[in-house]
């Protein structure tokens, strides 16, 4: 029996292999041995038909692909980065990929390569909440855990639907809500998670910062500030204070599409709760003001002194099973690694540690600046930006004039192949080793359940490959993600905050890891002066607006059984009966007002471009609103690539568009 780790989202279930059979862990504290359908039907991803099993090869995206050598292929790659500026050159990279994978790519683009433009898929889900907790507390640090749900008599859920995107953590929910705690749920779609709720307020979308700040208003007024707490542990409080004396209340109120009652209902709630959790995932980061969101919701947690006590705290809820771990070393363009920034101190650090002195003292693109920088290189690895980058006809457009884009994937039916020049097959789950970093910083480990497909590598291999073919062979020569993790360990020693040096590579699989539990303890903000941060923040609306040509507002999100494109996901037959893969809710006086049936055809266009779907007319989503899910993999022909400005996530959730009969 070999103990690993599931490799879907980030809850992070533990799982037992036996010869063909998988079960949860039982024995595992994040799951106690239950997993989600995902997690059950794993071990066919790694035998689908679709996988990528050799290295392949063409001058022109016109031509048709030719298999060559491993030698060829890194060989031809080599050559045209020799030949190439380093701001010329561009690694896109994904929170599938392990903390072992991440570590070799950042240390290779950054450290020795000498340029900053090395991003991840984590930037359109996760960088609105990675600014936001640095501007707050100091560095990228969630504050609470899975099982706080436990001791919290109230959990708010804003834009998050913890029963389709973190199923075995929604369990979690419903046994702590047996147990006596209320569930509020925030969110424009009556989702399944809000089915469960004590109190479902269905806000109107892009006014997440106007409810946020009638809430703080609320505790101001009210006198409900931890005073005690606010002196001693947080700056800006009388900056705040006045601030909120002139906000239009009745304004923001009205934009939140919510009515006095209701606010009201939910302020009894709250105010009569005395540990108080706030989880949230893209309803929130995926905005242009994403951050600002995260920070009007950080602000309550603040002011009411419920952070750093269990149950309590702002919980953002990450999608993939190691986006957090990506952060934790380095993977997002906006820092150098391990929680440090582009100052010359951290850089003189770092330069040391890797014995290197190129390092570029400018943040690199973002994976959502990438494709527009003119970049005649481009190594996108598991991960497929033509399909989720928004405005996808105008990516598609720029994606075909770099020269050179290299896919490193271990599926051959990426959107993203069509427009790639040399595609490099890769080990997926389950045929690899490495760690990765749940949603609440506990570090566990997948293991290798089976051999390695014929010609395929890890992914930490073939950065190794790239890097000894530059000629870094002298500090690029691993032999096992063992060595890469626990010289990354070393490396966590420079930060004054991450203990991740204290874990055993070989016991986390018994035990799991779970790094920062000492600031908890210790009630100490990661600030140079210890305290955290207040923000005022207003809402901006910056977003797409509607209008007579595009009168509705497209929300997106996840459905619990696929896996975004559903490159694995859509192949088990299990997976293809809760939901479809493509349809389109919309309110039945919508779609009586447009003639629109039930199950009927339906274009829904926007000013970027057109899709076809299916019509699912449902009560559960307002009025002036539709929502179709990610697995339709044409979805970002309709999105915007409007970013906030701080984060450079894109704006995915308030895209203007119109719907029509066929």
């Amino acid at each position: 029996m070999i103990k690993s780790v599931c490799g879907y989202c980030g809850v992070g279930c533990g799982l037992e292999f036996d010869t063909n059979k998988l079960v949860g862990d039982i024995t595992y504290p994040v799951n106690e041995g239950k997993l989600c359908s995902k997690g059950v039907s794993e071990l066919i991803s790694i035998e689908t038909p679709s996988r990528l099993l050799r290295p392949h090869i063409r001058n022109d995206i016109n031509n048709d692909y030719k298999i060559t050598s491993w030698e060829k292929a890194i060989e031809s790659i080599v050559n045209k980065m020799k030949q190439t500026p380093k701001n010329k050159i561009g690694f896109y990279l994904s929170g599938q990929l392990l903390t072992e994978d991440y570590y070799i790519a950042n240390k290779l683009v950054k450290g020795f390569i000498g340029t900053n433009n090395i991003d991840t898929n984590s930037r359109t889900c996760m960088a609105s909440a990675v600014v936001a907790h640095k501007k707050a507390f100091g560095a990228d640090f969630v504050p609470v855990r899975m099982k706080d749900v436990e001791k919290a008599n109230l959990l708010i859920l804003a834009g998050a639907n913890t029963a389709e995107a973190h199923v075995v953590f929604h369990n979690r929910i419903k046994k702590a809500k047996k147990k006596g705690l209320q569930i509020v749920v925030i969110d424009p779609r009556e989702t399944d998670t809000a089915k469960l709720a004590d109190l479902h307020l269905a806000i109107k979308p892009g006014s997440d910062i106007d409810f946020f700040n009638l809430l703080s208003k609320r505790i101001i007024d009210e006198e409900l500030v931890n005073e005690e707490f606010v002196e001693k542990n947080v700056n800006n409080f009388e900056l705040l204070k006045n601030k909120f004396k002139r906000v239009p209340v009745t304004k923001m109120l009205k934009r939140t599409g919510l009515s006095q009652d209701e606010f009201d209902e939910f302020w009894e709630i709250y105010k009569n709760s005395e540990n108080i959790i706030t989880a949230w995932t893209m309803g929130l980061n995926q905005s242009v003001q994403g951050v600002d969101k995260n920070l009007a919701l950080i602000n309550t947690h603040l002011l009411t002194g419920k952070i750093f006590k269990e149950g309590n705290g702002p919980f953002s809820l990450t999608g993939q099973p190691n986006a957090m771990g990506g952060r934790e070393v380095g993977g997002l363009s906006t820092m150098l690694a391990v929680h440090f920034g582009f100052d010359k101190d951290s850089i003189e650090k770092v330069s040391k540690f890797w014995g290197t002195k190129t390092i570029d003292n400018k943040p690199g693109l973002t994976a959502t600046q990438m494709l527009e920088a003119n970049l005649d290189i481009l190594i996108i690895c598991h991960t497929d930006p033509i399909y989720h980058l928004p405005n996808r006809n105008k990516m598609e457009q720029l994606i075909k004039k770099i020269p050179m884009v290299v896919e490193i994937n271990a599926y051959e039916n990426s959107e993203t192949a069509k427009f790639a020049h040399i595609r490099l097959p890769a080990a997926p789950w389950g045929e690899k080793e490495g760690t990765q970093t749940n949603l609440d910083r506990t570090i566990t480990k997948q293991e290798k359940l089976t051999r390695t497909s014929i010609d395929c590598k890890p992914d930490w291999e073939i950065f190794q490959l790239l890097a000894q073919g530059l000629g870094f062979g002298h500090t690029f020569n691993y032999n096992t993600p063992k060595e890469i993790f626990e010289e990354y360990q070393e490396m966590t020693k420079l930060s004054d905050h991450m203990n991740i040096h204290e874990a055993n590579y070989d016991d986390i699989n018994a035990k799991p890891f779970i790094w920062g539990e000492d600031i908890i303890a210790k009630k100490d903000f990661l600030t140079p002066d210890k305290k955290a941060n207040l923000f005022f923040v207003e809402n901006k609306l910056l977003s797409e607006k509607t209008s007579l040509k595009y009168p509705f507002t497209l929300l997106t999100g996840r459905t619990r059984d696929q896996w975004h494109s559903g490159t694995k996901t859509n192949l088990p037959k299990t997976l293809l009966k809760y939901k479809e893969l493509n349809f389109c809710e919309i309110n039945p006086i919508d779609a009586m007002e447009l003639g629109i049936v039930d199950g009927e055809e339906i274009k829904i266009s926007s000013a970027r471009g057109e899709i076809i779907s299916k019509a699912l007319i449902t009560k559960d989503i307002r009025e002036k609103c539709i929502f179709i899910p990610v697995s339709n993999r044409e979805i970002n022909y309709l999105t915007n690539d409007l970013c906030d400005k701080e984060s450079f996530e894109p704006d995915y959730n308030h895209s203007a568009v119109k719907v029509e009969k066929v």
